[in-house]
């Protein structure tokens, strides 16, 4: 029964894709196979943020001129996800829209440097989004007084938490975020209440062995490879099961990994997406799925951003959270919501 369950799901997800089937590595629907003139085209680019190397992909408008005045937005990946996958198809669906669109490896993931690898902390996680900014505001025929932000998952959250200080932000979007912070804390669906301390002093516990020149420890690590349908079944919730097929079978990509250093938790922890929210003064779009596990992160933040010029809840009718990245009918749900909120405030 579980095989026939998950096999269903398989199905539904639609076509597997590979990144060695992709000359730039992108594993979603219709990406861009080559750059043809008087298309939308993909540009791999790096840039340093704070002395670590960042890899990006750069999506240009179809007839882009360098010295035009485009608007422009920074697309932040999920948690355990990469440029390649979800950020990217929406990066791509933007350009196809008219807009610049920037989507960057974390720094410490993917292909960006830094070490320790996997390293998942609120402030690199903020900085990456600033660093985007920083970039794309200066990328030829970009008018720096209209660049807007969509992040996706937990890159939600931490866009979130950019924009709170970064005030060239000037409309911000979030897709099923994911309040990192608030999970790592309290568990998903507050799950781990009972252990907060515990898993803080396993983290303090991976800071000083680190120190002390051992072993990195990592959390969250999957064997994709071992993952059998029946092991996928047994998942209870849709976030972490349907995650399973997307990053582990259907938009599997090499630079992926859920893995996140132990230590991180020590920064994770005690930090939480929603403090200080108020401090949002642009408008303010929150996207997600009306069947998702974590509606309730996207429904807790937008009702305490007070600050927010103007907010809006959009929910995708019959969507869970993974579906929101892939799935054609919620992706073009998502896609005419951001053009009518791009369209209105940059």
């Amino acid at each position: 029964m579980a095989t026939m369950v998950i096999g269903a799901a398989l199905a539904s997800a639609g076509p597997v894709f590979a990144a060695q089937d992709n000359p730039f590595g992108l594993v979603y629907a219709n990406a861009i196979r080559e750059n043809l003139p008087g298309k939308v085209q993909v540009h791999p680019v790096n840039y340093d943020l704070h002395g670590i190397k960042i890899a990006a992909n750069v999506y240009t408008p179809a007839g882009y001129m360098e010295d035009g005045k485009y608007p422009a937005i920074v697309v932040q990946h999920p948690n355990g996800g990469v440029k390649e996958q979800v950020a990217g198809e929406y990066a791509q669906r933007l350009a196809e829209e008219g807009y610049i669109a920037i989507a960057a490896d974390a720094a410490f993931q993917g292909e960006s440097g830094g070490e320790p690898r996997h390293t998942d902390k609120p402030y690199y996680r903020t900085e990456d989004n600033h660093g985007m900014v920083d970039f794309i505001s200066k990328f030829p025929g970009v008018d720096p007084n209209r660049i807007g932000a969509l992040g996706i998952c937990g890159g939600g959250g931490y866009t979130l938490n950019a924009a709170k200080s970064d005030k060239r932000l000037k409309a911000v979007a979030t897709l099923s975020m994911f309040n990192s912070g608030k999970v790592r804390r309290d568990g998903f669906m507050e799950s781990q209440l009972s252990t907060i301390q515990e898993r803080l002093k396993q983290a303090s516990d991976a800071r000083e062995k680190r120190i002390k020149g051992g072993e990195i420890a990592l959390s969250g690590n999957v064997d994709f490879d071992s993952l059998t349908n029946e092991k996928i079944a047994q998942i209870s919730t849709d976030l972490y099961r349907e995650g399973m097929i997307y990053y582990g079978r259907t938009h599997r990509h090499p630079n992926s990994t859920f893995a996140y250093t132990t230590e991180s938790l020590m920064d994770l922890m005690p930090w939480d997406a929603t403090d200080q929210i108020e401090l949002i003064n642009v408008p303010l779009l929150m996207m997600a799925g009306d069947r998702a596990d974590t509606l309730y992160m996207t429904e807790e933040a937008i009702g305490k951003a007070h600050g927010a010029k103007e907010k809006e809840l959009f929910l995708i009718p019959g969507a869970t959270h993974i579906q929101t990245y892939y799935v054609p009918e919620y992706v073009d749900k998502a896609m005419g919501k951001l053009k009518e909120f791009y369209g209105k405030n940059l």
